[in-house]
């Protein structure tokens, strides 16, 4: 199957999971086969996670969307990434609001992602390599903040990050199993929803898991 029939295919059948129609729009502008290598780009339009190396993955578009659906953007927000990876989410939540800061735990990933997505004139994108405190605090308060790793709980230092309102979307569970949660931070108590099962790599850092 070519690129394009599979791109088609791909978006035809999020069309029909995802509600928020702009977060396909966004899909669509983005091209998944510049944050693959050479020997994915076959596959870049497949609803799978694919390798990028260093025991890391992009991961697969439904998620990818399911996710960016729920931190509800409208467009003027600032919104916090852990877990950069290829930088691939990075570029959709671009699309979306105003100013993106993401952050890696492997520099050389932090690199790549950084040089792909300024080929691709990304200049609302912050990139920086991951401190021992998770997330970026030095750019808070963020409007919401979503995480591309999974969580033993909801990390406490993630909420004193995101304004009143805002919205944490972060897998919490166990190493091998967790469900996709929202947290929106309320001050009578946050609001969880629980938006389904998922599986993502640990995430590292004090209030998560270590190394």
């Amino acid at each position: 199957m070519d690129l394009e029939k599979a791109r088609e295919n791909l978006f035809r059948y999020l069309d029909h999971e995802i509600a928020d129609k702009r977060v396909i729009e966004a899909m669509k502008r983005v091209p998944r086969e510049a944050f693959v290598s050479p020997e994915q780009y076959h596959a870049a339009y497949e609803d799978r996670p694919l390798s990028i190396g260093f025991g890391q993955t992009i991961s697969q578009p439904f998620i990818v969307a399911l996710m960016i659906q729920a931190l509800e953007l409208r467009g003027d927000e600032k919104v916090l990434e852990l877990g950069t990876g290829s930088g691939y989410e990075a570029a959709i939540l671009a699309e979306l609001a105003q100013k993106v800061v993401t952050v890696e735990c492997i520099p050389e990933l932090a690199e790549s992602a950084k040089k792909v997505l300024n080929k691709l004139g990304y200049a609302n994108i912050e990139v920086h390599v991951a401190g021992k405190t998770l997330g970026w605090p030095e750019g808070a308060p963020y409007d919401a903040i979503i995480v591309s790793a999974g969580a033993p709980t909801i990390p406490k230092v993630l909420l004193e990050q995101l304004i009143w309102n805002g919205r944490l979307v972060i897998p919490v569970g166990s190493r091998w199993q967790q469900d996709l949660l929202r947290v929106t931070k309320l001050r009578k108590g946050n609001r969880i929803e629980n938006l389904g099962g998922c599986y993502f790599v640990p995430l590292i850092g004090e209030g998560a898991w270590e190394e």
